[in-house]
């Protein structure tokens, strides 16, 4: 089982890192709308090369959900509007406030499905919402690296990212992964593709060097993270799935201090404890919840 943890805390690293790596290609010249469709682009490329050799290796035909295209339109969006705001705030402050998507996914629920969040939800929520402030540091929003485009641009991609969340834990279900995020991935490249077609038809970066950073995103972001995730959670559960997933976000901040150098502060540091403390406890209480229904299922 041990093997398992590595692998899914490898997916989870791996995203983390991205925003690091982006806000480089920035430094280079490259824009936020150039980085995301090359990534897109490469990710989808890659992702249908895998998809077809495993349906020529196995003799099935694709049975592909159209439906995940349109799901995939709002994962482009988070994606785009993310590398956005990375370009006009801190990454670490990017990827905290991406991490709103645990209250924002029980706000949705409530709102469109009509599932009333537990005390235990709206608990969670606030405390999230507390480390977010003293994480993203937002108690001084004076400060000079803040800019309020920037957060509402992070604060959108959670969004999108969230209505991204709950569309695919809704379709799909039977279609296998690899086809399920090449069709995703599909969805993505098209929407940022519309986007900002203007923008990239009079790009005058369309080079090797964007070829690189593209690709490697798309690895690191689009590839390696579901190969992960498919071979390990289905090994130890969604319970301590959700808890690994948490490491998205010291990865980022981590990388951002190290890579980007941005500073970061010992009350920082307790507010992304305290986001990972309500977030990891939150996904625990879910996965005792769900333990409970299916042994009184299988009682009756």
């Amino acid at each position: 089982m041990n093997k398992y943890i590595i692998i899914v805390a490898l997916g989870a690293l791996s995203f983390g890192m991205l925003s690091s790596f982006a806000k480089i290609a920035y430094g280079e010249g490259y824009s936020p709308a150039e980085i995301t469709l090359t990534q897109a682009l490469m990710g989808t490329l890659i992702l249908w090369s895998i998809v077809l050799f495993r349906r020529i290796k196995s003799g099935n035909k694709l049975k592909p959900d159209w439906k995940l295209l349109l799901a995939g339109t709002t994962m482009g969006s988070s994606a785009y509007t993310y590398y956005l705001a990375v370009a006009y705030i801190p990454a670490s402050l990017a990827i905290v406030l991406l991490m709103q998507i645990t209250w924002l996914s029980i706000l949705v629920e409530w709102l469109f499905f009509k599932k009333k969040p537990s005390y235990i939800e709206v608990g969670s929520a606030l405390f999230i919402i507390l480390g977010t402030i003293l994480a993203g540091d937002l108690l001084e929003l004076g400060n000079a690296n803040i800019s309020f485009t920037g957060i509402l641009l992070s604060l959108l991609s959670a969004l999108l990212y969230t209505l991204y969340i709950v569309f695919t834990s809704k379709i799909g279900k039977e279609t296998p992964m690899f086809e399920k995020s090449a069709l995703m991935t599909s969805g993505s490249a098209m929407i940022i593709f519309l986007i900002n077609c203007e923008a990239i038809a009079t790009s005058t970066h369309l080079d090797f060097g964007l070829l690189q950073w593209g690709t490697f995103l798309a690895v690191f972001g689009t590839v390696i993270p579901p190969i992960c995730f498919s071979v390990g959670m289905p090994k130890i559960g969604p319970g301590l799935s959700s808890v690994l997933l948490t490491l998205e976000l010291p990865a980022a901040v981590f990388c951002a201090h190290i890579i980007l150098g941005e500073k970061v502060t010992f009350l920082q540091i307790i507010g992304i404890a305290i986001m990972l403390g309500a977030i990891i406890y939150l996904n625990i209480a879910k996965a005792k919840k769900e333990k409970v229904i299916q042994k009184e299922a299988a009682i009756c």
